[in-house]
């Protein structure tokens, strides 16, 4: 039950909140001066006060109670307090409503707005204590990762990374497969990273593979190497990624990519440790810790048959899932002020244009808005026009004005290879804008 400290000299002022408080399931404790009040306070934790605002006889100045309320905010600087005064023209009450008072009401007091007004004031109280409680219990568990595990140096805030951080600093010594989902630029090769240096392998190498960068006719050479001879321009022997990453991690990035004969060949790796070099029949074993990253939609390519189901279960032991940096915002500034390194900073304005932007293009994107900000400005505060971020089209725009065709619409969408946000940038579009002109078109969603 809530517990509301009274200070007032009159006792049946007292009486009176102490029933109207007991109506509504509100304990009350009371105090008489306000040394009595602070003493209270000292050894007994109340929700809030409601303090009058003289004590001595024929005193109208308001002093004491300004002298209260100082005490309490000295000493309980979040405990919100409740004027009560017979002058409501009191200079004094509405300069501590100014300075922090949480309200000041006049005697005789209108009910129904005090218990609104407590009821309102415990609710938010209890809030605040419970988001303070949760506030510390993630600074203390962000200490506990840090000092536990090397994290690499990564930035963050956000509970959705504190999240997968943590799975991936528990999984990390497991030696077993791990898959890292997520869009493209959000951050999954430093999720990698951090699980190699928490692995028992962590003194083997860590080598690194993009699937997506390469012709699939050579990821297969790259993966396992390839004899001379083996294919045209193989003038010489050459190891591949899994012999380089013997011993360690081999991380393999945009493994969608990777053509049906090189997910046979993976899966049996995979199996057994054992390959054979593109052009060899000689078998080759190593012991190498794999960790894949995608983002793509890999169930789906299984339903197309473009990607084998048995691989992907091979692969996908442990899942950690990324999100977009759109939805782990509290990243977002953390992350910014990093990029733009010492001594710089970020105005208000482009605090808040930096919250807004939906990132379609992740980490990534905001590194390079940053570095890019960060050269360009000639001031050492960053603002919003030193950003460089799309601007949303002006609302006095006629309709007409904004309203391309199909074809506009499918060129900017080429033009961006299929980001949306940049080709809306392009058309002078929101992005929502956008989507609904393609949705009204008929016009699929890249």
């Amino acid at each position: 039950m809530p517990t509301v400290l009274i200070i007032d000299d009159n006792p049946s002022v007292a009486t009176a909140l102490e029933v109207l408080f007991s109506l509504h399931d509100i304990a009350t404790v009371r105090a008489l001066s306000p040394d009595e009040g602070l003493a209270l306070l000292a050894r007994t934790p109340v929700d809030l006060v409601v303090q009058d605002m003289n004590f001595s006889a024929d005193t109208t100045s308001g002093e004491e109670g300004v002298a209260l309320f100082g005490e309490i905010r000295a000493r309980f600087p979040d405990l919100p307090v409740i004027l009560l005064t017979a002058w409501t023209h009191l200079d004094a009450a509405v300069q501590l409503a100014k300075a922090g008072a949480a309200d000041y009401l006049a005697k005789p007091w209108d009910d129904r707005r005090l218990i609104a007004t407590v009821e309102n004031l415990i609710e938010l109280g209890q809030a605040n204590r419970e988001l303070q409680r949760r506030v510390q219990r993630e600074r203390k568990h962000r200490h506990e990762l840090e000092k536990r595990f090397d994290l690499r140096g990564v930035v963050w805030s956000d509970p959705a990374t504190e999240r997968v951080l943590t799975l991936a600093c528990q999984v990390a010594r497991a030696d077993v497969p791990i898959l890292v989902t997520g869009p493209n630029g959000a951050g999954k090769e430093r999720i990698a990273e951090i699980i190699q240096a928490n692995s028992s392998v962590k003194e083997g190498p860590m080598v690194t593979l993009n699937c997506g960068a390469l012709p699939s006719e050579l990821i297969e050479a790259e993966l396992f190497g390839a004899d001379a001879g083996a294919f045209t321009g193989a003038s010489k022997a050459r190891e591949g990624k899994f012999e380089a990453a013997d011993g360690g991690t081999l991380f393999l990035d945009e493994i969608g990519n990777l053509p049906p004969s090189g997910q046979m060949k993976l899966l049996r790796v995979l199996e057994t440790g054992r390959f054979e070099r593109l052009g060899s029949n000689r078998e080759r074993q190593v012991k190498v810790r794999v960790i894949s990253a995608t983002n793509a939609d890999l169930p789906g390519m299984i339903r197309a048959g473009s990607f084998r189901e048995d691989l992907f279960y091979r692969l996908n032991v442990i899942e950690l899932r990324l999100p977009p940096l759109s939805e782990r915002s509290g990243d977002i500034l953390p992350l910014a002020l990093h990029f733009l390194g010492e001594g710089r900073s970020l105005d208000e304005a482009a605090r808040a244009a930096l919250l807004a932007h939906a990132w379609p293009g992740n980490v990534r994107e905001l590194k390079n808005v940053m570095q890019r900000a960060s050269l360009l400005a000639a001031q050492p505060i960053i603002g919003v026009g030193d950003l460089g971020l799309p601007q949303a089209p002006a609302a006095t725009a006629s309709v007409n004005d904004a309203e391309p065709d199909r074809d506009s619409i499918e060129r900017a969408l080429a033009r961006a290879a299929g980001v949306v946000a940049q080709a809306a940038a392009d058309l002078g579009l929101s992005r929502q804008a956008l989507y609904r002109r393609m949705e009204r078109l008929g016009i699929a969603r890249p």
